[in-house]
């Protein structure tokens, strides 16, 4: 099966839960379902770099979907995601502080399980001009985030979730300095020597002269920058 996106879902009701995470599946999403705020918290963390749209119920234990949708939003990786909240029909308050806190749409309970994917098509479909790049190709020089890896001169070489998540902030940004302090929020490290190793080890994946880089440079005192345009 191929999966065309994968998402989020909160939702604390085990029948329905089951039922939508299934449903979704089988029109080819692969998902993440979190019963509480907790587990939610978890997902995002574990699995940020995968996650691209959240559907969130608002009364779920632990953390609500607006608590959730606040984390996304302030979250370093997954805070442009498409967000959909479930509510119930008398919760018209809830809609509006949920639009207000970043949701792109919402559905009210109940609710057909295709409703719901016409909406997630719809959400996408008018995001896409956002969609990021994955795989960028200069010179001799090949950069798949899909499959994880970097060409050089027909050498693979593979990266890993952490240079993953850097390089996609690059390649889609090509020519802006991030700061130690920007790449440590990206990748939830805050120790500065640490970040230089990952961005060296990175460097020596890319560059034909890791001791002369053309593309992943050092501008001093501010940070790093891809060249590849």
């Amino acid at each position: 099966m191929k999966v065309h996106h994968t998402l989020l879902l909160v939702e604390d009701e085990i029948e329905s839960g089951e039922m939508l995470a299934n449903f979704l599946e089988l029109n080819n999403f692969k998902v993440y379902w979190a019963k509480d705020g907790k587990e939610a918290f978890k997902y995002i963390d574990d699995h940020a770099d995968e996650i691209e749209l959240a559907i969130l119920d608002i009364m779920v234990p632990h953390h609500d979907g607006k608590e959730i949708c606040a984390n996304i939003r302030k979250h370093p990786v997954i805070n442009e995601i498409p967000v959909l909240f479930l509510t119930a029909r008398d919760e018209e308050k809830d809609e509006i502080e949920g639009l207000e806190l970043g949701a792109d749409d919402y559905i009210a309970k109940p609710f057909e399980p295709k409703e719901l994917i016409l909406r997630i098509q719809n959400i996408i479909s008018k995001t896409k001009k956002k969609d990021q790049k994955h795989v960028v190709e200069f010179e001799n020089i090949k950069i798949d985030l899909n499959k994880q890896i970097i060409l050089k001169k027909d050498v693979e070489f593979k990266i890993n979730n952490t240079e993953k998540i850097i390089l996609k902030k690059m390649i889609n940004d090509p020519g802006k300095i991030f700061s130690r302090e920007d790449i440590g929020a990206f990748i939830q490290l805050d120790k500065e020597r640490s970040i230089d190793v990952i961005i060296t080890r990175l460097r020596k994946k890319i560059e034909i002269d890791s001791k002369n880089p053309k593309f992943l440079q050092t501008i001093r005192g501010e940070g790093y920058v891809l060249w590849i345009e």
